[in-house]
C-alpha cells in the first residue's frame, strides 16, 4: 500500500484547523478534493509528511486502484492496484479501524522503498461480496514513524470524509435543483394561457408557486366539439395538502386524472368522486386535495354548474345588485375518505356579474404581524374593481396581497381565476 508517519508537533486541534482550511475550498469532485489534501498536507511543514497517495476502491474488480501520487517518494506504477483478496485481512481491519500503521507486503512497494505504511480510511462505506471496505484509502510517507502520526491521519481521515459528503450534499442538491427546475418547467406547461374568452364571458387565471414547484393547479376544458348544442366551457381549481414536490406531483396527478376522466364522464359529480378515490388510493400520507370544479353553459339564463370539495368558497359578485354570494362545499376533501358523493349546485351569471376562483394562498396569506388578508379585503377589491377586465381585477386582488405578505416569513402557493359575463 503506502507510507509512513508524523511528529507530534501540532495538536489536534490545530491539526483539525490545517486540514479543515485544506478542504474548505470548492471541488469539482471527491478526487480533485483528495488530491489537494494530499498536496497541501505534503507540502505544509507542519505535518512533517514527504509523499502521499490516493487509492480508490474498484468494487467490481475487488481491488484498490492508484488514483494519485504526489511528493519526494518513488513513483509507482500509475496503472498499479492493490487486490483485496491478496490482502483481505489488512483491508478488512482498515474497514475496522479507519487507521493504522503497519509494515508493506506488497513486493513492488517494498521495492519503491515504502517498508512501513501509514494509512487512513476516506469516505462512503461499499460492500464488496460480504464485506464492507470504505471507498478510499490514503497513504502518507513521513522521515519518522512516531504513534502521534496516527492521531493526524484519524484528524484526516475525519475531516476529509466529512468533505467528501459536503460534496456529496451540494450535488445532491444542483441535482435536485435541477430536477426542481425541469418539474417547475413542466407545471408551467401543464396550466392553461391566462385569459381565454367563452361566448360572452371572458376568464383570467394565474398561478403563482410559493417555490419552484407548488400544489396550486388550475385550467380550463373547452369543449371537445364546436356547434355543440350543449356546449360548456369547465374551470376547475384545486390546492393540495402538502408543500413543494410532493404538492407538485399530486398537482400533476389530478391534471392528468382531470384530463382523463373528461374523456369518459360528462357528470360533474361522477368525475369529481372517481377523483377522489383515485387520490385516496394513490396517496398514502397527505393525501387529500381541496377543489372547485365549475362549467359555465350557453343556456339562456346562462347557468353556471359546480361542485366543491372542501375548497375555498369561490365569490360570486352581482353589481347589479350589490350582493355577494359564496359558493359553498358541496362535499368533502378528496382523498380523505375513499368512497363518498358529492353534490352539484348552481349559480346564474346575469349580465355584468364576476365569478372569482381562489386558493387559500389568496385569502390566508399573513403580515408579518400575524393578520390574515381574510375575505372581506378580497370582496372590498372585487367590489371596488367590479368595472374593470377579469385581467384587471386579479392583478390589484394578486398585487394587494403581494404587498399584504411581502414580510412574512409564512407563505403559500396563490392561484386565482377571474370570470366576468359581458355587461349589455
Amino acid at each position: 500500500m503506502n507510507d509512513q508517519n508524523i511528529t507530534g508537533s501540532t495538536s489536534q486541534r490545530d491539526t483539525y484547523k490545517l486540514v479543515g482550511s485544506i478542504v474548505s475550498g470548492e471541488f469539482d469532485n471527491e478526487i480533485s478534493l483528495l488530491t489537494a489534501l494530499i498536496q497541501d498536507t505534503v507540502n505544509n511543514p507542519e505535518f512533517e509528511i514527504n509523499g502521499g497517495r490516493i487509492w480508490e476502491l474498484n468494487p467490481d474488480k475487488r481491488r484498490y486502484e492508484l488514483k494519485f501520487q504526489y511528493g519526494e517518494v518513488r513513483e509507482i506504477p500509475e496503472d498499479y492496484y492493490l487486490n483485496i483478496d491478496d490482502q483481505k485481512e489488512i483491508f478488512k481491519k482498515l474497514a475496522k479501524e479507519r487507521t493504522f500503521l503497519n509494515k508493506e507486503t506488497d513486493q513492488l512497494l517494498k521495492e519503491k522503498g515504502i517498508n512501513v505504511y501509514s494509512v487512513t480510511a476516506v469516505g462512503d462505506l461499499i460492500k464488496v461480496g460480504k464485506d464492507i471496505y470504505y471507498k478510499y484509502a490514503l497513504g502518507f510517507n513521513a522521515p519518522q514513524i512516531l504513534q502521534s502520526f496516527y492521531e493526524t491521519l484519524t484528524v484526516i481521515s475525519s475531516v476529509a470524509t466529512i468533505a467528501i459528503r459536503n460534496i456529496q450534499a451540494k450535488e445532491r442538491e444542483e441535482k435536485l435543483n435541477q430536477d426542481l427546475v425541469q418539474a417547475a418547467e413542466i407545471q408551467r406547461n401543464l396550466l392553461p394561457k391566462h385569459y381565454i374568452e367563452f361566448k360572452d364571458y371572458k376568464i383570467f387565471g394565474a398561478c403563482i408557486p410559493d417555490k419552484e414547484v407548488g400544489g396550486d393547479y388550475f385550467d380550463y376544458f373547452l369543449p371537445e366539439k364546436e356547434n355543440d348544442e350543449d356546449e360548456r366551457l369547465s374551470i376547475v381549481v384545486s390546492d393540495a395538502a402538502s408543500k413543494g414536490l410532493p404538492a407538485a406531483i399530486q398537482a400533476l396527478f389530478v391534471s392528468g386524472a382531470i384530463r382523463m376522466g373528461k374523456r369518459f364522464s360528462t357528470r360533474i359529480a361522477h368525475l369529481i368522486s372517481s377523483l377522489n378515490t383515485l387520490i385516496f388510493d394513490t396517496f398514502p400520507y397527505e393525501r387529500f386535495v381541496t377543489m372547485v370544479y365549475c362549467e359555465l353553459t350557453t343556456s339562456s339564463n346562462r347557468l353556471v354548474l359546480y361542485a366543491n370539495a372542501g375548497h375555498c368558497e369561490p365569490i360570486h359578485y352581482r353589481p347589479s345588485e350589490d350582493r355577494i354570494r359564496l359558493l359553498e362545499s358541496t362535499g368533502g376533501l378528496l382523498g380523505l375518505v375513499r368512497k363518498q358523493k358529492f353534490g352539484v349546485e348552481n349559480t346564474r351569471m346575469l349580465p355584468g356579474d364576476i365569478l372569482v376562483l381562489f386558493s387559500d394562498g389568496i385569502t390566508e396569506g399573513h403580515n408579518n404581524e400575524g393578520e390574515m388578508f381574510g375575505e372581506d379585503r378580497l370582496q372590498e377589491l372585487i367590489r371596488k374593481h367590479y368595472k374593470e377586465t377579469p385581467k384587471k381585477i386579479a392583478y390589484h386582488i394578486i398585487d394587494a396581497v403581494q404587498k399584504f405578505t411581502a414580510n412574512s416569513p409564512f407563505t403559500d402557493d396563490k392561484t386565482l381565476v377571474v370570470i366576468k359575463r359581458d355587461a349589455e
